[in-house]
């Protein structure tokens, strides 16, 4: 085995493993040396791969959030309507993260419980994605008549700013009450409601007189 194909192994084996981990608890829960006893690799391999704990974490959250976008794009359905088109991401995004249990708790432990020191790095390592759910935006409103004086632009920052509040007030939620799975079952109950709401509002005229 060449010298290359046996790092590219070894590599995958270490994201592997740590995958598994960082997916399993928190950030802070998890230790190289747990990684090195549980999955039998020798820490030089780790330190020769990757310069510390931050950096391997960093490449998982990284791989796990390409991982979900891959998946959200891959024969991807048209809707012919704005409501559909939420049902079908929904849809896509649930499935992906019950066949993919360690990407989704590190998906929801970077949404809700950020290691402190690495919130900067975190946030660029988000940006890619943040940028594509502001497309996902755009193609949603584009199939919406929007109102009088609201452009695309105004539209997707009003969807940010609501998807932001969303995630703080489950995170709040959660951090109370403690209760991570539960959290991630009602955040993506809900979601697909408030977004109805948001884009079709809560009443349909004023009252006559």
């Amino acid at each position: 085995m060449k010298k290359e194909e046996k790092t590219k192994q070894t590599c995958e084996k270490i994201v592997h493993a740590a995958t598994i981990e960082f997916g399993s608890r928190s950030y802070d829960a998890v230790s190289l040396n747990a990684i090195c006893g549980k999955y039998q690799i020798a820490k030089g391999l780790i330190y020769h791969n990757f310069k510390n704990k931050d950096e391997l974490y960093l490449y998982c959250v990284k791989k796990s959030f390409e991982k979900l976008m891959s998946y959200m794009e891959e024969g991807k359905e048209e809707a012919k309507t704005a409501r559909e088109e939420i049902r079908i991401f929904l849809e896509r995004w649930e499935v992906f993260f019950a066949e993919n249990p360690y990407d989704r708790n590190i998906f929801f432990n970077v949404m809700l419980y950020p290691a402190e020191h690495l919130k900067e790095a975190l946030f660029g390592v988000m940006e890619r994605y943040d940028a594509y759910i502001r497309k996902q935006y755009r193609h949603l409103l584009s199939k919406i008549r929007l109102r009088e004086g609201i452009s695309m632009e105004m539209a997707v920052e009003y969807l940010s700013l609501f998807q932001n509040m969303y995630n703080g007030y489950y995170q709040n939620k959660a951090s109370r009450t403690g209760d991570f799975s539960r959290f991630i079952e009602e955040h993506n109950l809900k979601i697909s409601e408030l977004l109805d709401i948001i884009l079709y509002g809560i009443s349909t005229e004023e009252k006559g007189s």
